[in-house]
């Protein structure tokens, strides 16, 4: 099969490799020669307080030591729920240096969900937001040790006062409350633990190839969210084959702005462990507050810029931004959902710069395909990295399908995971062996065409049956996003006896059109654009579209609504 040819390297730009030779080694190892190599730059810069690489390890070092002595060991699993701070960067070099596995919890979580990922991961240790505490006291769990850290630890102290001004307002009646709650409890403080231990973390041997430094869970739209086993060997694999791929992200000369989340794989492993790792100077913003994020690109004369689909979306048509020279940035690329071909259209003719897509995935540890600079194609998520793998299967068969035909995109190479935690029966499902290969599932619909660029269409499980036919929900999402009367769309199938299921419509209508449009009108819409079965049958107007902590249309919780 053409798959198997791997025709995608013909676009290869010219130097990039088809394969890297992946050095076996930690992630502690790899940070501690990074750390080394750039003691005396900045690695990090907090709303205006600077941080240098020699700074950062001793911290790392001193955190690592006090972890050690209260016991964390190799093996461990210690869960965070932390804003995007110095602090999240210092406990998560911290922990991986110790052997022990990080578990990222979300911020915005609420209490059963962080109940579900901490008795499902087993962790024992909490390193935690003070104000975020409270969602954890409601769980009832008791964990061997809780570690406090508060916001304001590395702000400038002009701006210790004003601490709740770099968090979201949703998150500052919890600051409020956090005060009175916390009094009364006796916790370790971060702080304290730093500035009490000496920097002489323990050795600790570590198996690259099977021991799993992080547990980020699938937040996926789909069923409750597995723990994803991402070993010390995918993550340094990761990091070569990413810069293997954009060579012109060079070592110790970039700027980045790190406002992705950090415990979601784009803000994790592209930030924060491939930043430190390479060299970077991270300019860290708690939350993705648009102005902030303009501010600092400016400011600090940030050289690339990594954003999500929402972003680049409000960005195309926000007057602030336009201060932004987007032509100066070495790279602009778009990930975490899927980016709208009339986004990437109209961002390009409003900025004069072309938007990159990627594509990647918790289970690909994060990024398998990348747009090649200046060769992206609208529409397409990109070509594989190198020593990465990719073909699109029969999503119910261990077969490739024909080149241009819709299946089920697969992958294979050193980033991807070695399965999900402490559930073998889901790993298999997502395995397929073809003449002795094995593939990972990714759950996603896609094609790949004979020039080896890639495309996503849907995730399997929205796939909607009609009479047996198949209707994909972004494409249908998508017709639906081009009426400019609509602001939002969220498509699901809904069960029905007679035909299997029924397209059913959630729109949010802007402001302008409310009461001024019928469902019938939107109907009619599609029914222009669409073959008569991708029509929606069912269409109902909302006040807003659920989205998932990364801002992809939640089907899942949709779907819920459904059956209430």
């Amino acid at each position: 099969m053409l798959y198997e040819k791997k025709p995608w390297l013909k676009i290869y730009p010219q130097g990039v490799p088809e394969t890297i030779d992946i050095p076996m080694e930690s992630v502690g190892e790899a940070f501690d020669r990074s750390t080394a190599r750039w003691a005396n730059r900045n690695a990090l810069i907090f709303y205006g307080k600077r941080m240098k690489y020699k700074v950062l390890r001793d911290k790392v070092d001193r955190f690592a030591t006090a972890l050690s002595r209260l016991g964390i060991k190799k093996g461990d699993v210690v869960a965070f729920l932390l804003l995007n701070s110095p602090e999240h960067i210092i406990a998560f070099f911290a922990v991986l240096k110790l052997g022990a596995i990080v578990t990222p919890i979300s911020p915005v979580y609420v209490s059963n969900e962080i109940k579900h990922q901490i008795e499902d991961s087993g962790a024992n240790t909490l390193i935690c937001q003070d104000f975020l505490y409270q969602n954890v006291e409601r769980t009832g769990i008791l964990f061997k040790n809780v570690i406090l850290t508060n916001i304001t630890e590395s702000l400038p102290k002009l701006k210790r006062l004003f601490g709740k001004s770099v968090v979201r307002k949703d998150y500052e009646k919890l600051m409020k409350k956090s005060k009175i709650t916390i009094k009364n409890m006796e916790f370790h403080m971060m702080r304290d633990l730093v500035e009490g231990n000496p920097p002489e973390p323990p050795p600790v041997k570590i198996n690259a190839a099977e021991d799993v430094a992080t547990l980020p869970y699938t937040g996926g739209t789909t069923g409750a969210p597995k723990g994803v086993m991402i070993t010390h060997h995918n993550l340094i694999a990761h990091y070569h084959q990413f810069y293997g791929f954009y060579p012109f992200i060079e070592e110790g000369k970039e700027t980045l702005v790190a406002y992705l989340p950090f415990y979601h794989a784009g803000g994790q492993v592209v930030a924060t462990l491939q930043g430190m790792l390479r060299g970077y100077t991270l300019v860290i913003l708690t939350t993705p507050e648009p102005d902030n994020i303009i501010h600092a690109n400016v400011l600090y004369g940030a050289t690339f810029f990594q954003g999500t689909p929402a972003i680049f979306e409000m960005f195309k048509d926000y007057k602030k931004a336009r201060i932004v020279d987007w032509r100066k940035f070495k790279i602009v690329t778009s990930g975490a959902d899927t980016l709208n071909e009339s986004t990437a259209v109209d961002w390009r003719d409003k900025t004069g710069t072309e938007l990159h897509d990627i594509y990647g995935m918790t289970e690909s540890t994060c990024i398998s395909h990348m747009s090649p600079l200046g060769k992206n194609k609208v529409g397409s998520v990109g070509i594989p990295l190198p020593n990465i793998e990719a073909a699109i299967l029969d999503s119910e068969k261990e077969e490739f399908v024909p080149v241009g035909e819709m299946g089920e995109f697969a992958v294979a190479g050193p980033s991807v995971t070695i399965g999900y935690w402490k559930q073998p029966d889901a790993t298999n499902e997502c395995k397929a062996t073809i003449g002795g290969k094995v593939w990972w599932r990714t759950g996603d619909l896609g094609r790949m065409e004979e020039d080896g660029y890639f495309y996503i269409y849907d995730r399997k499980r929205d796939l909607i049956k009609y009479k047996g036919l198949r209707v994909y929900a972004r494409e249908v999402e998508e017709v639906l996003k081009t009426n400019p009367k609509i602001k939002e769309a969220g498509v699901i199938g809904v069960p029905d006896v007679k035909v299997g299921q029924l397209v059913k419509a959630f729109v949010v209508l802007e402001s302008e059109a409310r009461g001024m449009i019928s469902e019938k009108d939107i109907m009619d819409y599609c029914g222009g654009k669409l073959a008569p079965y991708k029509v929606p049958k069912i269409v109902e107007f909302v006040g807003e579209i659920p989205k998932t902590d990364v801002g992809k249309v939640s089907r899942r919780e949709l779907k819920e609504g459904q059956e209430l």
